[in-house]
């Protein structure tokens, strides 16, 4: 698939993969900024998509800054017609303050397609094997 990118910033690092076979583009910071533990910033990327009709652009969390740090990243859902400024909600959810420096990566992209649905409502669901067993329903082993 082809998705068009306009860059909107000189300093904009554009999406791309890491390795060969990645699911989320690596996303870059365009600035200097040092977040603070509990706070959160929103941090344009210089960057916008043209996703086709059926497709979703999912932002997702580094594993390595939420393992190694407690950094975490909200609201990551966007939709095709969208033709703004690509942003990144980042929260520290860690105890120190965390430096982040352009060009550094801060987040990732998926492109995905999206299911339509249509709602039914109804007095009753189906039964299935799980049933209403949640949180930790499956045990430890």
């Amino acid at each position: 698939m082809e998705i068009k990118i306009q860059k909107l910033s000189k300093r904009a690092i554009l999406p791309k993969y890491a390795h060969q076979g990645d699911a989320g583009l690596d996303l870059f910071s365009q600035e200097d900024y040092i977040l603070k533990p509990l706070e959160r910033h929103e941090f344009g990327l210089g960057f916008a998509l043209e996703l086709p009709a059926g497709a979703v652009s999912l932002i997702w969390d580094k594993s390595g800054l939420a393992a190694q740090h407690g950094i975490h990243l909200l609201g990551g859902v966007i939709d095709s017609g969208y033709r703004g400024e690509y942003k990144i909600i980042m929260t520290n959810l860690g105890s120190k303050p965390y430096k982040i420096e352009k060009g550094d990566k801060i987040g990732q992209l998926l492109i995905q397609p999206v299911m339509h649905v249509n709602i039914k409502q109804v007095k009753k669901l189906s039964n299935s094997g799980r049933g209403q067993g949640g949180f930790g329903s499956t045990g430890k082993k």
